[in-house]
Order: structure tokens, then C-alpha cells, then sequence
């Protein structure tokens, strides 16, 4: 089972609703990252009461845990407890299959949707498409200038902490990966500006879906939906990659481009004291209002619209 183990470290437990981050609090965690071959490798339940706890942490968290079905939500066990923050299917898609019987998977109305997608940009920019690969680290830090450019306008940086990242480490790592050609990157322009990138770091054939971002003006033209449309076809033409792993959460976009997937959740172990208990039922109590609210928006058909408004109210 291929797992990553990092130091204890400090991580905010988020309160959000209606992707609003209402409120942050620090947890001083150990975290065990679960790849996309381990989830396919089969359910590893057996970790929610196997690990061991770090001395002097609040606890451990198991990112995107491999299940059989989604665990019980909250669970006090053994001077522990077992919380889900969220579980969802880990969407992947088969690179091995050929871009052919990729295409021939989508119903006919999907794929006259794509293509039209795509020539709705295109026409939009002046009739050709102007979107570019990048592997070489010359080649990276010119895809890094122009991502930055639109990474600042989207959402995901501006309330979620979630662009592309503005560290030295970043760029340090970015820059090894492209040396021993382990990082796919993808930009796609308009009028010679960036509108949307991609950035996919490789590990052992296997591309990871890590930073994807829009400029929220061109929304209406879908350019990140256009861009992943494109790259895929340049991935199943390089021929040597496995996977292409969504990774942790689930979402539309997600579901449309993957050919499976598998089930999998993100589990807090934290030591059972009052502090954490009431931690953990007010963290409860946020997700089951925003659940309970986005569901009553999906049923009117305002839920699109709603985090449209609520997006552009922020920018």
C-alpha cells in the first residue's frame, strides 16, 4: 500500500458554509496521505484503530482512507475518536485505454457538448486556440509567471488558500520535478493572455489533478472544462502515463472527464478529550446546516446560481 507519513504539524479545521470559511482552529496533527494505487489496492479500515498516536498531538489525519462504504460519521472508541470529515468517490481515469475508446465512452451528446465547448472558445479568441504544454524547467517557470496571472483572480486562492502556490519550496520542487520530466503543465490563452492552467505533477505513471484554475471572466466559455479537454487528448498521445488521478473530493467536473473510481474518506483520530469533543460536534453541526442548505438550493435550481453570485461578490 503506497501511503506518505509527514512530521506532526499544524492544520486549520475550516467551518465553512456556503464556502464561506466562518471560522479557522488549529490542530496539531500527524497526517497519512493515501495515493490513488493504495485506494485501488482495496478498503483499509483496519487503520482507524491500528495507528498510534504522536505524543503531545491533538491526533492523526487519514487523507482520502481506501473503505468498503462510507464510515460511521463519529465514533468514541478506546480513549479515541474517529471523525469523517467528508467521504466521497476518488475519480481517476484510464490512460491505458487509448484517447478512441476514451471518447467512445461519453454518450453522443456528451461529446458533441465538449467539441462544442471547445469551438465556442476557439471562436471566441479569434478562431484558433492558442494553449501550450510545459515539462522542461525553462518551460516551467515560463508556465509559472503566466498561472500566477490568473491563479490571483479565482476564488480557490482568494478564499480557500488553494492556488497555485507562491512559495521557494514550490518553485524548488517544480522546478526538480520538470528536471527528471516528472510534471505536465498546461496553459490555455486568449488574445495572448492566460485565462485557465493546469499543473499535474507525476509519481510512478500516475499524473495528480494538483492545481486547476480560471479567470472567472471567461467563465461562460468554460476554459477550464476546454483545457482539461485538450491536455487529455496531448496525455493519451504521449502514451506514457498509467492514471490520471482527481484525487481527494468529489465534484461535476470530476465525475464528467473519469472512467472510475473508488470510495474513499478523509478521518480525523483525535485523543477523546472535552476540547476535541465539542471540537468535533460543532464541526458536525456546520456541515450537516451547509449540507441541509445546498440541498434546498439544488431542489429550486439556485445552487449554480447562488455560488456564482457569491464568487463574484468576492472578487
Amino acid at each position: 500500500m503506497n501511503t506518505s507519513m509527514v512530521s506532526t504539524c499544524i492544520l486549520p479545521l475550516r467551518f465553512r458554509l456556503a464556502e464561506r470559511t466562518l471560522y479557522t482552529h488549529p490542530l496539531s496533527l500527524a497526517v497519512k496521505s493515501f495515493d490513488l494505487c493504495a485506494a485501488l489496492a482495496g478498503p483499509a479500515e483496519g487503520c482507524l484503530h491500528e495507528t498510534t498516536l504522536p505524543p503531545g498531538s491533538d491526533g492523526m489525519l487519514l487523507r482520502s482512507l481506501p473503505v468498503t462504504s462510507p464510515p460511521p460519521l463519529f465514533e468514541r472508541r478506546g480513549g479515541r475518536i474517529t471523525y469523517v470529515a467528508q467521504h466521497y468517490l476518488r475519480h481517476y481515469i484510464d490512460l491505458t485505454m487509448g484517447f478512441a475508446a476514451y471518447q467512445a465512452a461519453f454518450s453522443a451528446k456528451t461529446r458533441s457538448t465538449l467539441n462544442r465547448k471547445v469551438k465556442s472558445f476557439a471562436k471566441a479568441t479569434g478562431g484558433s486556440l492558442d494553449w501550450r504544454t510545459y515539462r522542461t524547467p525553462d518551460e516551467l517557470d515560463a508556465f509559472y509567471s503566466f498561472a500566477r496571472e490568473v491563479s490571483v483572480k479565482t476564488y480557490q486562492e482568494r478564499d480557500l488558500g488553494a492556488g497555485l502556490p507562491t512559495g521557494e519550496a514550490f518553485l524548488a520542487e517544480m522546478r526538480a520535478r520538470a528536471g527528471r520530466d516528472a510534471v505536465r503543465a498546461f496553459l490555455l490563452l486568449a488574445q495572448g493572455e492566460p485565462v485557465a492552467y493546469l499543473y499535474c505533477p507525476v509519481d510512478n505513471g500516475v499524473l495528480r489533478y494538483e492545481y486547476l484554475g480560471y479567470d472567472p471572466e471567461w467563465a461562460e466559455r468554460s476554459p477550464g472544462t476546454v483545457l482539461q479537454w485538450l491536455a487529455l487528448e496531448s496525455l493519451f498521445a504521449e502514451g506514457r502515463f498509467r492514471l490520471f488521478d482527481f484525487t481527494e473530493g468529489d465534484g461535476a467536473h470530476k465525475r464528467l472527464f473519469a472512467t472510475g473510481s473508488a470510495i474513499c474518506a478523509d478521518v480525523y483520530v483525535l485523543r477523546d478529550t472535552l476540547r476535541l469533543r465539542a471540537l468535533v460536534y460543532a464541526h458536525r453541526a456546520c456541515n450537516s446546516a451547509g449540507t441541509r442548505i445546498a440541498h434546498l438550493l439544488e431542489r429550486y435550481g439556485l445552487k449554480g446560481k447562488v455560488k456564482r453570485l457569491l464568487r463574484r461578490g468576492r472578487g
